[in-house]
């Protein structure tokens, strides 16, 4: 069967445990590039033994981060970009219908997929953590959001930057698997970095009025991404909203229905949202300290 006319992009840095079962999920695409940070482990290593090209990112703190400097720098010669994670993989039926949408007479300029949660080694199937996102556009038809363009944060990627399209937008009815096989621990890890970076921007949000130099529009009745953006901004103000995401993931979303594991999710979902507004206030009150 023919390759089609798509590059993959895979940011990673560290991710020897995840990248193997990614890239041999990609056989249908043109070319796989992965974007490497100076990985200590295996990651370069085992990218180019299994065909893809490596291509290392110095990052100097400020906009682009990774995956828009990747859209910006490299050089594609294809029609189409997908943007994947090292813990994602695309299932042969997935596949197909990116086959069946690139041939139509009727094809979009972007595409969303909902990327399917895997925890503690069980696919969630309850719980409203699988979320939806754009990963397959034409070239030059997207960019990412500029939210913190002046904080130099550890994270040199896209964190919940999201991918704003310039065109139509269709909706790839399977998921692709986002299951990530280094732990817990990492994922925690990963939690307090992302707060930090999230705290900041809530606090843009709330002491400027804005979300960001250039961001997605939050519209209620608009699409995925922006419904999700819409309700962040509602949730940050509301009183609780940590407890408010943990009924909304454990009862409403019938995350409970995920036994120990989904109560466990909710756990950390409300303990990570606890601590975005923790660093919130641990900043005003820097603010009110500093001098005039």
């Amino acid at each position: 069967m023919d390759k089609l006319d798509i590059t993959v992009v895979i940011a990673a840095r560290n991710e020897a445990a995840n990248l193997e079962a990614c890239l041999a999920t990609l056989g249908p695409a043109q070319r796989v590039v992965v974007v490497d940070s100076q990985s200590q482990d295996d990651t370069a290593t085992i990218a180019e033994s299994l065909g893809a090209e490596v291509v290392q990112f110095h990052w100097n703190g400020q906009y682009p981060r990774k995956r828009q400097w990747a859209l910006d720098f490299l050089s594609f010669n294809t029609e189409w970009i997908m943007l994947l994670d090292a813990d994602e993989s695309i299932p042969p039926e997935l596949w197909t219908e990116v086959r069946t949408a690139l041939s139509s007479a009727k094809t979009h300029d972007a595409y969303l997929v909902r990327k399917q949660f895997h925890f503690m080694g069980r696919c969630f199937r309850f719980g409203g953590f699988s979320h939806t996102a754009v990963f397959l556009f034409r070239r030059g038809r997207a960019r990412f959001e500029n939210l913190l363009p002046d904080v130099g944060e550890e994270l040199d990627m896209e964190v919940h930057e999201r991918l704003i399209v310039e065109g139509s937008m269709g909706r790839f009815g399977h998921s692709l698997i986002h299951r990530d096989v280094k732990g817990l621990s990492a994922y925690l890890d990963r939690h307090n970095a992302y707060s930090t970076w999230e705290a900041a921007v809530r606090f843009q949000a709330l002491s400027a009025g804005r979300y960001g130099v250039r961001a997605i529009r939050p519209r209620l009745f608009g699409n995925a991404q922006e419904r999700r953006r819409f309700l962040k901004l509602v949730a940050m103000r509301l009183p609780g909203e940590g407890w408010a995401w943990f009924l909304y993931h454990y009862v409403l979303c019938g995350g409970f229905l995920e036994g120990r594991r989904g109560l466990i999710a909710a756990q950390i979902r409300r303990a990570y949202i606890e601590q975005v507004r923790a660093k919130i206030l641990e900043k005003r009150q820097a603010n009110r300290k500093r001098p005039v």
